[in-house]
């Protein structure tokens, strides 16, 4: 991420095994030969995040709309972006991204709602409950303008304090109270019921106090029924990787959170393509570790000058750790969370996860293309009796039976969109079923 400096955790404690049982083997005979469409093989994304000023860039955009299916805006929906005075928001340049993921059919990772830097200048001359009332009214306001169109929001970023301590950064949030991280995750939820809703810190790669202490936040959330439904890992790596990386997602993944890895960058060096592989094995390995995002495309577009921590070099070529990312992606792993694979041929899949509550739920439907490209589509969902849809986005509906609007008919080969609804009742389990046309 732009605009603060980092510290790099260069080194981990030993390596421990964490694969999960009931791993499925993705042959390579059908091997995807984008970045995307090979993630989507086992039911994952791979992205990056994208700056709107550069999406008049023809090598950048091409890389984008080639390899990517998921996108998270640089600095776009940020407080200092999209409220730049008290109560007057603007969303131009998010909206701007959301187009383009749109017109890919690629989804989106809201980022973020609420982070320490990075604020307009008018939140210094608040604290107390005027700034508590701020925060959540900023978070109810940028969550409900983007509602139904983001897949999952980094509600908070970078909480947690670097060293030894475990315990929570000092801010002018903190400073509002303890309870302001679960606070902003529950207008959050309010504001957008349909959105995964994560945490997302740097330097927690590995099992440490930081990552601690996050972990112990998570469980507490978990078991007082806070909507907490993943954990992001920025994973800005210098020429090592913590040995317990894997062992770390896997801890999180076990508390019932989704994990993703966030941020990724590595410094160039005779290592780099070794550890890009290593953490795409890590997330493969791990069923509930559910796609990857790079902080850029280009070393030329990267935060870290100097350091050409990317998969393409500043002409848009592919590096030698773009092949190992690719290769590491076909040789497959755990599904992730509640999606299937992508049909081999022609087709489309569809899952469905729940956020559900006493006497309703909103369910996030995600549908994903096979080997050729769909245009238009068709998902019906098994709904348990007494059940009763009341509310759809990105989709129109008769009944159980789901078809695409204008914007998201068009999937192309091993890409995704996504819808959702709102019901009655306990909502579906079964696996949605999907066609084409």
């Amino acid at each position: 991420m732009r605009f603060r400096p980092r510290f790099l955790l260069l080194c981990g404690t030993a390596a421990a095994a964490a694969l999960t049982a009931g791993v499925a083997l993705i042959g390579t005979a059908e091997a995807a030969t984008t970045l995307g469409a090979s993630a989507a093989q086992s039911g994952r994304y791979f992205g990056t995040a994208v700056a709107a000023g550069k999406l008049g860039d023809s090598t950048y955009t091409g890389i984008l709309t080639r390899e990517f299916n998921m996108i998270t805006p640089e600095n776009e929906m940020k407080w200092d972006a999209t409220e730049p005075s008290q109560g007057r928001f603007t969303f131009t340049n998010g909206d701007r991204i959301v187009a383009q993921a749109q017109s890919n059919g690629s989804r989106v990772r809201g980022h973020n709602l609420l982070w320490h830097a990075q604020q307009p200048s008018w939140v210094a001359g608040l604290s107390g409950s005027a700034l508590r009332s701020a925060m959540i009214n900023h978070v109810t306001q940028v969550a409900s303008h983007y509602k139904g169109k983001i897949y999952a929001w980094d509600v908070v970023n970078e909480a947690f304090a670097d060293g030894g301590s475990g315990g929570r950064r000092d801010s002018n949030l903190q400073r509002t109270g303890n309870d302001w991280i679960e606070a902003a995750f529950r207008a959050a939820h309010t504001a957008d019921p349909g959105a995964k809703l994560c945490y997302n810190d740097y330097n927690t790669d590995g099992v440490n106090a930081k990552s601690t202490g996050v972990y112990n936040m998570v469980a507490d959330f978990k078991a007082r029924g806070v909507p907490i439904d993943c954990v992001g890992f920025q994973s800005h790596l210098g020429t090592s990787i913590p040995g317990d990386y894997q062992a770390n997602l896997q801890r999180f993944a076990n508390l019932g959170v989704d994990v993703q890895i966030t941020e990724l960058d590595v410094a160039q060096g005779g290592n780099q393509a070794n550890i890009y592989a290593t953490v795409t094995k890590a997330c493969m390995a791990v069923s509930r570790c559910t796609g990857i995002t790079v902080w850029g495309i280009r070393d030329s577009d990267s935060w870290r000058t100097g350091e050409n921590p990317l998969l393409f070099d500043a002409s848009g070529n592919k590096k030698a750790a773009y092949t190992s990312v690719l290769n590491a992606l076909n040789a497959g792993g755990g599904t992730s969370g509640s999606s299937p694979t992508t049909p081999a041929s022609g087709g489309c899949n569809a899952s469905v996860s729940l956020n559900s509550w006493n006497g309703g739920y909103t369910a996030s439907v995600h549908v994903t293309a096979g080997a050729a490209a769909v245009n238009g589509w068709t998902v019906t969902v098994t709904l348990p009796s007494g059940g009763a849809v009341t509310g759809v986005w990105n989709a129109t509906n008769s009944g159980s039976t789901f078809r695409n609007v204008g914007y998201n008919a068009q999937i192309p080969a091993g890409g995704s969109t996504d819808f959702g609804f709102q019901g009655t009742g306990t909502g579906p389990t079964a696996t949605p079923t999907c066609r084409v046309g």
